[in-house]
Order: structure tokens, then sequence, then C-alpha cells
């Protein structure tokens, strides 16, 4: 488990990390002493094919010997073939004639959907509506739209033009989003960062109606959500709703850094040469990266997959003294635990025991493995993880104000 030195020539935006990762394979990770663990984060949803898969690794290596990079002066062979089957895919097979911005990460392309949405709206009609307990960022536009008015802290004053809402609240929605002012309503399907929080049934679909009532833009995040995760290919499509825009990442490159903003044509059509960018976006490496990565999707059935490899997961946990509830869909799943259990702490001892997984939140453990994760390993997961929970009763001090 060697760790950096804490002396590293590497910013200090992270705390200090228990582990060095060498190699993986799957929903395998080896250290660089050699020690194996289960991998059931998943790079927080990003390997969602699981480590190092071959199809992806021989895209990589066959493009990487073609040609890495072009300027988005000219075109490639990659970015229009790939933005097609992402519209297809979030068509639910249907392509739907949308138009696709191609990034580096979740945060550009959500950044792209803000700017997109302003200059859909046009000035005075700027401000983006979003949730608290929602995270869409790390750059101040994406941060101001992230409803953790804590992570703001450090970096006031924010952009102005932002507006926060309870999560799932039609009625706190309906009071914030008037006509005259705002341009969109932005939201994830499952708020991930705030410990897999799930809203009522119907509520993307009623927000998917006020916005089409007073002809605002609907943005989906479907960063964590989207590509299979939830069981469907993005996780609107469990009510039927279409955003205007949607925004993807994480696993779309199954670890190739790519993220992509996808918007309605009529929507995109509001976007002129020279007002949105990136050096990177759309690079033949990892669009061949992410071509490979959808095809083997979609060869594999991966909704059904995580549906599937969820439900068993799911059961596995819950029958863990010390789960009091598991909440999600597919194969993003939180552990809600007993109040005496803090969730911090026993991420730690899971990882002390061969588990990778995080806390969000105090008091939930996250659970993103890889769709290609088997029952046995799933199996195995809960036996570590109720290794570390006898650990985390033997030495933790009682945890208060659980929910």
């Amino acid at each position: 488990m060697t760790a950096p030195d804490d002396r590293s020539a590497l910013m200090g935006t992270y705390a200090p990390a228990p582990v060095v990762f060498a190699s993986g394979s799957g929903s395998e990770l080896f250290d660089v002493d050699g020690r194996r663990y289960l991998d059931f984060l998943g790079g927080i949803a990003v390997v969602a094919l699981g480590h190092s898969h071959p199809a992806v690794t021989a895209a990589v290596v066959k493009q990487a010997a073609r040609l890495s990079h072009v300027s988005n002066l000219f075109a490639n062979e990659l970015a229009a073939p790939l933005a097609e089957a992402l519209d297809r895919l979030v068509g639910d097979g249907t392509p739907l004639g949308g138009q696709v911005f191609f990034a580096n990460s979740g945060a550009e392309a959500n950044e792209c959907a803000i700017k997109l949405a302003r200059r859909v709206g046009g000035r005075g009609r700027h401000v983006v509506v979003s949730a608290y307990g929602s995270f869409h960022g790390r750059t101040l536009a994406t941060l101001a739209a992230t409803g953790q008015p804590q992570k703001h802290e450090p970096f006031v004053p924010m952009p102005e033009g932002f507006r926060h809402v309870a999560y799932g609240d039609i009625e706190a929605l309906e009071s914030a989003a008037d006509p005259t002012s705002v341009a969109a309503i932005l939201l994830e399907p499952i708020q991930g960062e705030a410990g897999v929080v799930v809203p009522p049934h119907g509520y993307l679909a009623a927000v998917r109606k006020l916005c089409d009532e007073r002809e605002i833009l609907l943005l989906l995040d479907e960063i964590q959500t989207g590509l299979g995760r939830t069981g469907r290919w993005f996780d609107c499509q469990h009510e039927g709703v279409v955003p205007d825009i949607l925004t993807s990442a994480k696993a779309l490159g199954n670890g190739m850094p790519i993220g992509a903003c996808w918007a309605r044509r009529e929507v995109a059509d509001a976007y002129e040469p020279g007002d949105h960018g990136s050096t990177f976006g759309g690079q033949p490496l990892a669009c061949a990266a992410a071509m490979a990565t959808l095809t083997t999707m979609e060869e594999i059935d991966a909704p059904r997959l995580a549906l599937e490899r969820g439900s068993h997961l799911s059961e596995a946990l819950r029958e863990l003294d010390g789960v009091a509830s598991v909440r999600g869909r597919g194969l993003l799943l939180g552990a809600v635990l007993e109040d005496d259990i803090d969730a911090s702490a026993l991420s730690g001892l899971a990882l002390s025991h061969g588990l990778v997984v995080n806390a969000p939140v105090p008091s939930v453990l996250r659970f993103a493995p890889a769709y290609t994760v088997t029952d046995d390993q799933s199996d195995e997961a809960a036996a570590l993880l109720g290794q570390a929970i006898a650990d985390a009763r033997r030495r933790a001090p009682r945890r208060e104000g659980a929910p």
C-alpha cells in the first residue's frame, strides 16, 4: 500500500493517497506491492467495462499508431460517427438528429451546456436553476451550479446567475423557475455525490412538463448515471423523458478522458463558430476509446447487465449487519449505514481488507462497479465489507445525526 510522499510535486488538491495502484484487470486492481483489491467504485463510475478492457486497449493502441491528434481546425474520422452513436443511445436506439460537442471531462461538458443555455436564452434570461446536493463540476461556472454552498466558500464571489432549490421538490422548482429570467433547469436524475439520492418517481417527467410550459431548457447531467449504469442507456429513459441538453462523460471512454454535451439540433443551432471550443475535445485517441466502449456496451447489453448484477449486489449488501438500507438503481448503489458507523472511516477499513468503495457523505457508501462484475465478486465484496463493519464497530465512536 505504498503511498506517495507528502512532499510530492503534485498539488495538494486531494487528501494523501493511501494506496498507489499499478495495474488492473476487470474488477480487480493491484497496488505497487502486488496486493489485490476488488474495485467496486470503478474509478467513480468510469471503468464501466472493467480495467484494461481488451477492446478499448486495442482501439487506443491502433489509433495511437495512426494519428493521435489534429487541431479542431480540421476534422478527424472518428468524432462524427461517435456523435451519431451517442445521439442514437440518447434516443434509446432511435437517432434523434441531435448534435454533440466533445470535451475532456464532465465538468467541461456541463460548462458547454451552461454556455449553450445562455446563448439560447439571450441577455437577461441567463439564470440556471439546479438542486441542493447536486454536483456538476469544479470549474467556476459548474461549481456555481453545484448545490453545495460549503464548496463555494473558498472561491467567492461565485459567478452570478445560479439558483438552487430542494431536490425532488417540483413545487420548489415551479417557484424558482420564472420564464422571464430562467434559461434552464439543470438536474442529475440521481444525485451521486449526495449519497446516491433518488428523487420521487415522476419527478423528471414533471420537470419536463414544467420546462415545456414555460419554454425553459431542461439540462440533464447524466455524467454518472448514463451509458447503462442504472439499467437504461440514460437514466431519464426510466420516465420516458428526453431533455433539451444532456451531458455525458465518466464511462464514455472507459478511462480515457472524454466528455460530451448532446443537444437537440434546434438548441445546438444557437452556437456559432467561435462560441465554444476545446483543444483536445473530440481528438482521435479519446474518440477511438469511446467508440470501442460504446460498441462493446451494446454487444454485452450493458443496461441489462447493470440491472442483473446490481440486483445481486444490492441483495448481498442488504443482508449485512450494519447496512440499514440500499438505494439507487442498477449498478449505482448507496449502502445507507446504521447510526453507529461512519462511512468515511468504514471506506478506509474496507480498503485495508482489499475492497475499494467511497463515502460521498458520512452515512453512505457508494458502489459503482464495472458492468462485467460477477456475482461471485459481489459476494466477496459483501463479505469484505462485513469484516470492515465489524472492525468499525470495535474502533469507531458513535456517529451523531445520521438519517
